[in-house]
């Protein structure tokens, strides 16, 4: 095909008002555009068929060729943009692993929490309950007040518990309890008898059989009537001056006789002291004699009214 040069008039319909307002040629495009183009000293080859061309047309295309490059500028910046956020992406997944010091304090702070737990919570405070009225004082079981004669008595045991009585009584070797618990008798104002009795002192010392034995006294008093026999279950009823006794192998017989001295208690809570002779005391327990010195032994008791 044949290449002409077109020559491009200076009219008014080939000059472009707006390339003169922004400083261009008014013959034609810049000088960047005409060297795209292949326009050499102000003349463009073109086909036979294009023997004239729109400068418009050029302007056109210069247009296309900066948008073409603005549009390639645009997509390295959103690609650029895509790597920029991929990396903060991948960096945040690093990070869903906490540090060593958050899960330091996440433990303190779960300790805290159970500490807190743990506490109990605070009561509410009751409120005061009604004015019941004053307190009715109920009355304590008073110990029956000991006889003048039991005073008596009692005085005389205390006395003579570890000092005997040499000068008016005899003494019974080894076995001195029941003639001691007489002695005491005839102090509270009993008054010897057929049954129960005694004489002299010293080496002419005589009595009877109840005088000085824990078994004889038994029968004596159980058939003479001066006394009531109680068992260790009664002790409520048990009073300053009555007669103890104890059978220490539970054959039915008296082992040891002695003189309530001292009560202490009331109801089921009854704690009794005895003296006596033999095994000398002047307020030996009851409990400590038949549960720790004869451990199962009994205690029976002669209430004196």
């Amino acid at each position: 095909m044949t290449q002409v040069t077109p020559r491009i008039p200076t009219t008014s319909r080939w000059t472009n008002p707006s390339a003169t307002a922004v400083g261009r040629s008014p013959s034609g495009a810049s000088s960047s555009v005409r060297n795209r183009l292949g326009l050499t000293g102000g003349a463009v080859k073109f086909p036979r068929k294009c023997a004239y061309l729109d400068v418009s047309f050029l302007y056109r295309i210069e247009s296309f060729v900066l948008l073409t490059r603005r549009f390639r500028i645009g997509v390295v910046v959103l690609v650029l943009g895509g790597l920029v956020a991929g990396t903060a992406a991948v960096a945040s997944l690093g990070d869903d692993e906490p540090s060593s010091a958050a899960r330091a304090e996440g433990a303190r702070d779960t300790v805290a929490g159970k500490s807190s737990a743990s506490k109990a919570p605070t009561a509410t405070p009751r409120a005061a309950p009604a004015d019941a009225g004053a307190p009715v004082a109920v009355a304590q079981p008073k110990p029956t007040p000991a006889t003048p004669g039991a005073e008596a008595q009692v005085a005389y045991l205390l006395a003579h518990w570890t000092s005997y009585n040499t000068a008016d009584y005899g003494v019974v070797a080894e076995n001195d309890c029941v003639n001691f618990t007489s002695q005491s008798l005839i102090q509270r104002g009993w008054a010897m008898d057929d049954a129960w009795w005694s004489k002299g002192k010293g080496g002419s010392f005589t009595h009877s059989a109840a005088w000085i034995s824990s078994t004889a006294m038994m029968r004596y008093l159980a058939s003479s009537g001066r006394a009531t026999e109680l068992t260790d279950d009664q002790r409520d009823e048990v009073k300053l001056g009555d007669i103890a006794q104890f059978d220490w192998d539970n054959s039915g017989d008296r082992d040891h006789t002695g003189v309530v001295t001292r009560i202490e208690g009331s109801g089921d809570n009854v704690e009794i002291f005895y003296s006596g002779h033999t095994d000398d005391t002047d307020y030996r327990s009851v409990d400590y004699a038949i549960t720790e010195k004869h451990p199962g032994a009994t205690a029976y008791y002669w209430s004196i009214p």
